[in-house]
């Protein structure tokens, strides 16, 4: 009895230091790592202007408001489309009721119906919003990085954060002595790519019934884009 107790408590000792061995493995492999950071960043254009423009009428008739917006819309839309390079987007259209002072009764509707205008041209946006101004009203005006140029950018500051990952991995690794270095991972993320930057209504004045159209000045300036390389290098001593 006594014989396999020792025989049991002997196996389990072998089976547990069997089961430790992977355990060691792991450590051993993260053996001399260093985590790194490296950003990279550029100064990068605006090159996308965004319009976007709107006409608001009421009416008693809900018929003839929804025609009238159309006919103000519709013209706008065959006048932007003479235009080369900008692209058309029809934005929201709604209606709703205009109550009576004590918001019991219907006395008419209104409506409000957004056309929105991009292009790179800046000048010819420009010329045409001032001249769709004697019909519209302006909503607002963004800037934006195009789509080819932020591709253009990141792949660029791709190559430069990789590079900058490298060179402070060497870094490291001469610091601590290290004959060379592997890397374990490594992450690459982008950021500070904006959204369209508003610019409000004010920035922009409609031309009067009897003056020519405005043709309003815009400065888009750039962003400041970056690109970050995280990872893991494992040093090899020598």
């Amino acid at each position: 009895m006594h014989t396999f107790r020792r025989s049991a408590a002997l196996l389990a000792l072998t089976v547990g230091s069997v089961a430790s061995l992977p355990a060691l493995a792991a450590d051993e492999l993260h053996y001399n790592q260093i985590s790194l950071r490296a950003e990279v960043s550029q100064e990068v254009a605006r090159d996308l202007m965004i319009v976007t423009l709107y006409t608001e009428e009421q009416n008693t008739d809900p018929a003839k408001l929804a025609a009238d917006v159309s006919t103000t819309m519709n013209k706008a839309l065959a006048q932007a489309k003479e235009v080369k390079d900008i692209t058309l987007r029809q934005g929201s259209r709604n209606s709703y009721p205009i109550y009576d002072t004590k918001g019991q009764k219907i006395t008419g509707w209104r409506e409000r119906a957004e056309l929105r205008l991009e292009s790179s041209d800046f000048a010819a946006l420009s010329k045409l919003t001032g001249e769709l101004l004697t019909d519209l009203k302006m909503g607002g005006m963004d800037f934006a990085i195009a789509t080819p140029t932020r591709k253009a950018s990141e792949d660029a500051l791709l190559k430069e954060a990789v590079t900058a990952f490298k060179s402070r991995a060497q870094l490291a690794t001469d610091a601590l002595g290290g004959k060379s270095y592997k890397i374990v991972n490594l992450n690459l993320n982008s950021n500070g790519y904006p959204q369209p930057y508003m610019r409000g209504p004010m920035m922009m004045k409609a031309a009067g019934m009897d003056s020519a159209p405005v043709t309003p000045e815009v400065e888009a300036g750039t962003s400041q884009v970056s690109m970050t390389a995280d990872g893991a290098i494992e040093v090899l001593m020598q």
